[in-house]
Formats: structure tokens, C-alpha cells, sequence
């Protein structure tokens, strides 16, 4: 598998260093090995702050408020994904840093280990998963993220 990530830091709270682009990479990658996906493929990761991250939630989710993680998946179903040519683009990942600072900071780790988790969390969704569906879909999600996250080292 080749992942392919385009990175856009669309703020100015946290320095987005090169230990931070590589950790969500590793995130990424480790999520779809996870999954079993061995398809060469495209993710776009924006790093932005709490005020565009809830305009954008407000936006495509109708809710009002900051959030930590956004997921926009190209494919609404996992079999389309499959049948697609390579690369795949799987879609858009928005990561609030502000949020995942502040996330990581009450979770007693640091923001890389915050962010990581966002990765992995959001890379599952743009898989198809859903923790809003069910509570056997919520315990499955947590499930995964807990060990691609041992996986990965956090």
C-alpha cells in the first residue's frame, strides 16, 4: 500500500512540525493495514483551530459547537471503495490542534498521542464506521481504536 496524505495547516495556534505530519501518517497508515486495506491511496489532513472547526461542524453537521475531529469520507459505502482505480481518494480529515491540545492536556498525554487517536478515530470513519449508529457500533469502534493505538505505540 502507498498512502499518499496531503497536509493544510490552516492555523497559527500550534507549530505543525515534522514529528506531527509523521505521526498522523503512521496513524493513518497502521489504521488501514489494521483494516486490512492494502490499496494505494489519498487522505487530505487539515489542521485548523476551534473557530473554523465549528463553523464547519456547523456547517455539514448542523451542530453549533467545536469538535475535535471532522471526517468527510468520499464514499458513502466500503464496497465502492473497492472497486475504485488507484490511488483511492478516501477523503478529508479535519483535526482541531487547539482542541486536541487542550483534549490531551485533560487526558494527562500529549498532543501527539491526542492527535494520533484523532487519526486513527477519523481514518475508521472515512472506512464506513460509525459510532453513532448502535452501541455494538460505538464498542466496536473503541475496540479498534484501542489497539491500532497499542499498535502504533500510544
Amino acid at each position: 500500500m502507498i498512502l499518499n496524505v496531503d497536509f493544510n495547516n490552516e492555523q497559527d495556534i500550534i507549530e505543525v512540525r515534522v514529528a506531527m505530519r509523521s505521526i498522523v501518517r503512521k496513524a493513518i497508515f497502521n489504521t488501514l493495514a489494521y483494516e486490512g486495506f492494502d490499496k494505494d491511496v489519498e487522505v487530505s489532513v487539515t489542521f485548523t483551530d476551534n473557530e473554523q472547526i465549528k463553523e464547519l461542524n456547523s456547517q455539514y453537521r448542523n451542530k453549533n459547537s467545536a469538535t475535535d475531529v471532522l471526517s468527510f469520507p468520499m464514499f458513502d459505502n466500503f464496497k465502492d471503495i473497492e472497486i475504485q482505480p488507484e490511488p483511492i481518494p478516501l477523503g478529508d480529515i479535519v483535526i482541531s490542534l487547539e482542541r486536541a491540545q487542550i483534549q490531551g492536556y485533560h487526558l494527562f498525554h500529549s498532543i501527539y498521542h491526542e492527535v494520533a487517536f484523532l487519526a486513527v478515530h477519523s481514518t475508521l470513519h472515512l472506512l464506513g464506521y460509525d459510532h453513532e449508529t448502535s452501541k455494538e457500533d460505538e464498542e466496536e469502534m473503541i475496540r479498534k481504536q484501542k489497539e491500532i493505538m497499542e499498535i502504533i505505540g500510544f
